[in-house]
């Protein structure tokens, strides 16, 4: 006599899928966060370096893009990115013709559903975004 086979079609089908489906959404949930991050970012360092040209003067205009990649920053919910502003071709030749800003915003996506009891070093993801705006030849030198 063969034993019964009925029901393990259900019971299978329940295991293959805590399996391959639940591993699968915490990549597809980690790979959301990343881009998020990287346009968070991306965003970021666009902002800045816009706003920093915009000012009257350098000390201006590194607050004005701090608060332009701040805004942009947590319009996409990172809190804790470092920003980084140059001046090109050297730090005081702020705001003349032929010269640019250069910011750089960096910040570190952690993975998703990671207990804060395990700390912080317990894994993430780095983006960083450069960008670099020119000034103009044919502008006033503020």
């Amino acid at each position: 006599m063969r034993p019964r086979d009925d029901g393990t079609a259900t019971v299978e089908f329940v295991w293959l899928t805590l399996l391959l489906l639940v591993p699968f959404v915490y990549i597809l949930v980690a790979v959301f966060d990343t881009q998020r991050a990287s346009y968070g970012v991306s965003t970021a360092s666009r902002s800045a370096a816009r706003a920093f040209l915009q000012a009257s003067d350098p000390a201006t205009g590194e607050k004005r893009a701090r608060l332009a990649a701040r805004v942009a920053l947590d319009d996409q919910g990172l809190d804790a990115a470092s920003i980084r502003i140059t001046c090109l071709p050297a730090p005081g030749e702020c705001l003349q013709p032929g010269s640019s800003v250069r910011v750089v915003v960096r910040a570190t996506q952690p993975l998703p559903l990671t207990p804060s009891a395990l700390g912080s070093q317990l894994g993430g993801v780095t983006v960083d975004s450069t960008h670099t705006e020119p000034y103009g030849t044919f502008r006033e030198e503020r």
